[in-house]
């Protein structure tokens, strides 16, 4: 026996809703990822955000101190390039299967892909469909 139109609509409706949550508790998931790298000899380590920005640097020992400038710094940008190569692969493995076509994942990290405009509030729909979720099932 098939389902009747309610049913169906009502189905949609019900996993559109469910997709919409996913959206956002990802999102969330995102906005609650961090890295920390340290570098060799544990000179520094660093903290970033799913975004990239850093949000903590430490120096775990007193090897920074006989360090000459130039290459406290290198090992300083190296641990914040390795931090964001392993968020940007944290957020991968856990993004990878449930984005939709032409979303990368550079583009949602840095902000610009707009969640609600991949599952907007009300859905995109017939205006059939519109008509029978507002008065009933349409005449015809």
């Amino acid at each position: 026996m098939s389902m009747s139109y309610d049913q169906e609509v009502e189905e949609l409706l019900a996993q559109y809703r469910t997709e919409r949550e996913q959206a956002l508790e990802n999102r969330r998931r995102i906005n609650e990822t961090t890295a920390t790298v340290a570098a060799p000899r544990q000179t520094v380590k660093v903290t970033v955000n799913a975004q990239g920005d850093v949000s903590a640097i430490e120096f775990p020992t007193g090897a920074y101190r006989r360090m000459a400038p130039k290459e406290l710094a290198e090992a300083l940008l190296g641990a914040i390039k390795q931090a964001r190569a392993k968020a940007i692969e944290e957020v991968h493995q856990m993004l990878s299967d449930r984005l939709p076509a032409g979303v990368s994942i550079p583009d949602l990290l840095r902000g610009q892909v707009d969640s609600s405009a991949l599952l907007p509030e009300t859905p995109g729909m017939p205006d059939r469909v519109r008509e029978y979720l507002a008065r009933g099932r349409p005449s015809g």
